[in-house]
């Protein structure tokens, strides 16, 4: 079985038995969100997105939608039920407020219940794993070095998007999730392409690391499992990331994170309070902070934040080094 296919198969393996399960419950959608349907839709997203831009792109494209939907909608239930358990034990917050959260959510879940039945996820038979691995196996799956080349490549172009992306902000940012959560959300697929090709993407380090990436060499970052590379297994030709540069992404995948955790919570609250009074946008955003306390960063503050941090690590350029090469397993030693 070419190492394509075997990937594949590898997070359906994960994800079946999951769906299998979410199909004999009440709320099949629930299910998913509760035990981490999330993860291997992730990998097979990430999987799919990749191939997509080697070859076959028509196809893998149509495949990666099927992915993108049901994560996409679990993301969705996930940012109303998350900013609801956050704030719930506040009593600054207006129980309308939690309400409303709460309601979205379980809006959210129906939402998905819906699409798993029309989708075929659930069906016991010819469900929609099994329609998509019949899809992959008429692939023309490439050589393991012809792969790993073209590997590099969209690696390469994918971070020339990147920084296309900042630079036309010009780390000037009005737009939380348009801009911030955008661009988290593309640095954080160059972070998840090593854990779905499963050994194909490898760590590298040279001699004397540039000084200015210890900043972002924190002992969270560099102990992170995301920032362990599963096993090479039996991969004889693989991509090489330098490790310094790959802590640096990661650190910026976190900080970004958190700013836009942040930022969401406030956009959350100022949705809730239109939605359930009668209040103008800009008294909206007074009463979301009046609510939230003088302790919570206003949106443009976070945005400012962002940029800042974007701007440093952009015009370190780390990104364009992140990629070593690509190397036959005979020439490590």
């Amino acid at each position: 079985m070419k190492p394509g296919l075997s990937r594949f198969n590898y997070f359906f393996d994960q994800l079946q038995p999951i769906l299998t399960t979410a199909s004999k419950q009440k709320n099949p959608a629930l299910w998913l969100y509760r035990n981490n349907a999330r993860t291997p839709l992730f990998m097979l997203e990430a999987l799919a997105k990749m191939y997509a831009g080697l070859h076959n792109r028509k196809k893998f494209s149509k495949i990666k939608a099927h992915f993108k939907l049901l994560e996409d909608s679990l993301g969705a239930i996930d940012y109303y039920d998350m900013v609801a358990r956050d704030l719930v034990n506040n009593k600054k917050i207006p129980a309308r407020v939690i309400t409303y959260l709460q309601a979205q959510s379980r809006e959210k879940l129906q939402s998905l219940n819906e699409i798993l039945v029309d989708n075929d996820w659930l069906a016991p038979t010819d469900n929609r794993i099994r329609k998509i691995q019949k899809k992959l196996s008429e692939v023309n799956w490439l050589d393991e070095s012809d792969e790993v080349k073209l590997m590099a490549e969209f690696y390469g172009e994918s971070i020339y998007g990147i920084v296309e992306f900042t630079e036309g902000a010009n780390y000037q940012f009005a737009n939380m999730e348009a801009e911030v959560h955008e661009l988290r959300r593309k640095l954080r697929w160059l972070s998840i392409y090593p854990q779905a090709v499963r050994g194909a993407i490898q760590l590298g380090k040279t001699k004397v690391p540039p000084k200015h990436l210890s900043k972002y060499c924190t002992k969270e970052i560099t102990n992170s499992p995301f920032n362990k590379m599963p096993d090479r297994a039996e991969a004889r030709y693989f991509l090489l990331l330098e490790q310094k540069y790959f802590y640096a992404l990661s650190w910026m995948i976190a900080e970004l994170g958190k700013l836009k955790d942040n930022g969401l919570h406030i956009i959350a609250v100022k949705e809730a309070l239109e939605q359930t009074t009668n209040v103008t946008d800009e008294d909206a955003y007074k009463k979301t902070y009046q609510i939230l306390g003088k302790e919570q960063s206003g949106l443009q503050q976070l945005l400012d934040k962002a940029g800042t941090v974007c701007k440093t690590y952009f015009k370190e350029q780390n990104l364009e080094h992140l990629v070593m090469g690509t190397n036959p397993l005979n020439d490590q030693h």
